[in-house]
């Protein structure tokens, strides 16, 4: 029995019911950075979705500093890969240099910056706190590094998710941010505030389609708010945006012919039709490669620095062949090379760059950058956080993206759209919920219990 409480003890979250008074704050800091800063360092436990630009890293360097002064011991800071090197820059830039990049798990300084794929080589009983920068990237990695995270994150008192994309097609995902945090499980969450066609609590099932309970609108929002904080723009948490204005974004369709005949179950399409389904759109990105590769290098041409975003590697050789200026991230390579690409482009060494939205599209400041090329797909994470590698706070000069897509892909971009307009509907859902009050009204089984006569009084 001893050993089966053992593992219950192990699995169960660590709670803390606050966090401590902030001891710490940087001069260069605006006046909304400290205002989250100083919300989370209070609650201990809390998810920062603030948009890119808005000095997320700083922010994260502000409340590993008040828990190292407070506990004495380190904290560790989890990037996407490459990102790592942008937080040793800003640590520089605003006095903080207490700070070192650990590739191999050792580590000397009171600041700990490491990559999510080089987790497994940290002992997380070293560090008194946790901050996951681009959280939302978890959904690219495989169970393993998800599972070193969950176990990291579930016996620390106090950890901290920033990403500036919550769950923007899918409410429902809040909850494993929730869960990461040690607040109301993803289980519970679903059976207090949702509903389903259903009628099985089974997140798993084919066909389940979670919706929002009507009435229970209101509470929801005010729950996420109650562990987290989101803005848009400064404004959204009551500041002035003067400071923070982006610059023109321009969006082209670039609509390239399909020269193949569709073959749809035996029967040949004479005329093209947009593709509703995910087969026939991928037969659409397979037989299109040459015409839409052809379009983004003629796009790119010209400019001074752009990147490809592609999503297969067929149409990265293909790129690669006609345009031999453009350097490859590949998914095969040594972490060691990624890195020294991505930081090769970002000192304008390298003028264009292919690579994949899962790979790169999270956490990089390319403001130096103002073209793209985008191949879409269905993701419209992938999309969001691609673009604004480039339009965000700290950009000069109005950015392009061209979007290169077939006949048959229209649907896609409508999807993106569609998606586009959901996510802001969740932003603005936040933070109207910011100043609303939840209390979490657990009903306690209060009832003798009444044992069956067959086993006795």
């Amino acid at each position: 029995m001893s050993d089966y409480q053992s593992f219950l003890s192990a699995k169960r979250q660590s709670y803390a019911e606050h966090g401590i008074q902030p001891n710490y704050s940087n001069d260069a800091a605006f006046d909304y950075q400290n205002y989250v800063a100083e919300l989370a360092i209070r609650r201990g436990r809390c998810a920062e979705f603030l948009d890119t630009g808005l000095g997320k890293t700083l922010i994260q360097l502000v409340v590993a500093q008040n828990y190292i002064r407070k506990l004495n011991r380190p904290a560790l800071i989890i990037t996407p890969l490459a990102v790592a090197f942008q937080f040793l820059k800003e640590a520089e830039k605003f006095g903080i240099d207490d700070i070192e990049y650990s590739r191999d798990g050792k580590h000397s300084k009171k600041i700990v910056v490491c990559n999510y794929e080089r987790i497994e080589k940290f002992d997380a009983s070293d560090f008194c706190v946790f901050i996951l920068d681009e959280s939302s990237i978890l959904k690219n990695f495989d169970g393993a590094t998800k599972a070193k995270l969950t176990a990291f994150l579930r016996k620390a008192d106090y950890r901290f998710l920033f990403t500036a994309t919550p769950s923007p097609n899918d409410f429902i995902e809040l909850g494993t941010s929730s869960e990461a945090l040690g607040y109301m499980g993803y289980m519970d969450m679903l059976s207090r505030f949702f509903t389903n066609n259903e009628d099985t609590i089974s997140p798993t099932k084919i066909g389940v389609k979670w919706q929002l309970k009507p009435h229970a609108e209101r509470d929801f929002f005010a729950w996420v708010s109650s562990w987290s904080v989101s803005m848009r723009k400064p404004s959204d948490l009551g500041f002035d945006d003067s400071r923070h204005i982006l610059p023109e974004l321009s969006v082209v369709d670039n609509v390239v012919r399909n020269k193949n005949l569709l073959c749809i179950n035996g029967q040949f399409e004479l005329i093209p039709k947009p593709s509703s389904r995910l087969t026939k759109v991928r037969d659409e990105q397979k037989q299109t490669i040459e015409e839409r590769c052809e379009r983004a290098v003629t796009l790119a041409t010209g400019k001074d620095c752009s990147v490809y975003w592609v999503n297969f590697n067929k149409e990265a050789e293909a790129i690669r062949e006609m345009d031999p200026a453009a350097r490859e991230i590949k998914g095969s390579m040594p972490l060691e090379k990624k890195e020294e690409l991505l930081l090769a482009f970002a000192d304008g060494q390298i003028s264009r760059l292919i690579t994949k939205p899962k790979i790169t599209s999270f956490g990089l400041n390319w403001q130096h950058c103002a073209h793209t090329v985008y191949f879409p797909t269905f993701s419209y994470e992938q999309y969001y956080q691609a673009v604004r590698r480039f339009w965000r706070f700290g950009q000069k000069r109005p950015v392009t993206v061209d979007l290169v897509y077939s006949e048959g892909q229209e649907k896609v971009v409508q999807s993106l759209v569609a998606k586009a307009e959901k996510a802001n509907q969740l932003f603005s859902n936040l933070n109207a919920a910011i100043n609303q009050d939840f209390t979490d009204n657990k009903k306690e089984f209060s009832k003798q219990v009444q044992l069956p006569t067959f086993l006795g009084a």
